[in-house]
């Protein structure tokens, strides 16, 4: 079993994994979010530059180890799990491969996002968001969340600057408060917003934290 981290939210135990996966031991699902496969495709089809068409493969691997070491029954992914329709597409036979092995058995539930908003010729259950007491995980979070409600979203691929050896590094995180929970981007090739940024000041209260991935994560508090 690997490093994770182990933390309270929503009044539940939950799981945070050192690639970026989040894992509800007592409903047994897994959550990532923003994959975001194709994206090397997209890159090189828009004329914004050739990276190695490695990041699919990649993303799936690691997905597909997540899958091994937690054998989840439900797989929830956060949106924007394709870089645009036109990547789902060229990709579908590909993924229908990859992704049969590891679906068969479970509930799978894709999250629309702002990149894929549309539905995709792959199984399981595309919805707007979806709701799992106490949960509700949607692709974006909202700012007017109300009091009584507990929110699990991604679409920010937050990250942190830590201090390794003399050195600044950045690593993806987790963005957390008594309410809601951003997961970072689990995708290979995703860039990131760093967790001071103003994008967060609205969304998250003065009791935030971030869990920063490494073997095993760890949960800082975070200067508002």
């Amino acid at each position: 079993m690997q490093a994770h981290l182990e933390f309270q939210f929503g009044m539940e135990r939950l799981l945070a994994t050192p690639q970026g996966a989040l894992y509800w031991p007592k409903a047994d699902v897994l959550i990532v979010s923003d994959l975001h496969l194709g994206k090397s495709e997209r890159m090189a089809r828009r004329g914004a530059g050739l990276l190695p068409p490695y990041d699919t493969p990649e993303t799936l691997a690691r997905l597909t180890e997540e899958i091994a070491t937690y054998d989840p029954a439900v797989v929830i992914c956060l949106g924007d799990s394709f870089d645009d329709l036109e990547a789902a597409r060229n990709l579908s036979p590909y993924l229908a491969r990859r992704l049969g092995p590891i679906q068969a058995g479970r509930k799978w539930v894709w999250i629309l996002g702002n990149h894929d908003a549309g539905p995709v010729n792959l199984s399981g259950e595309h919805l707007d968001e979806f709701e799992t007491p106490p949960f509700i995980l949607r692709h974006i979070a909202r700012a007017d969340l109300p009091k009584e409600r507990f929110e699990i979203s991604g679409h920010y691929h937050p990250k942190m600057r830590v201090a390794l050896r003399g050195r600044s590094l950045s690593r993806a995180a987790f963005l957390m408060d008594a309410q809601r929970l951003i997961l970072p981007a689990f995708g290979a090739y995703t860039g990131g917003l760093w967790a001071d940024d103003p994008a967060f000041a609205g969304l998250l209260g003065a009791d935030a934290a971030a869990i920063v991935l490494g073997q095993p994560p760890v949960m800082i508090p975070l200067k508002r």
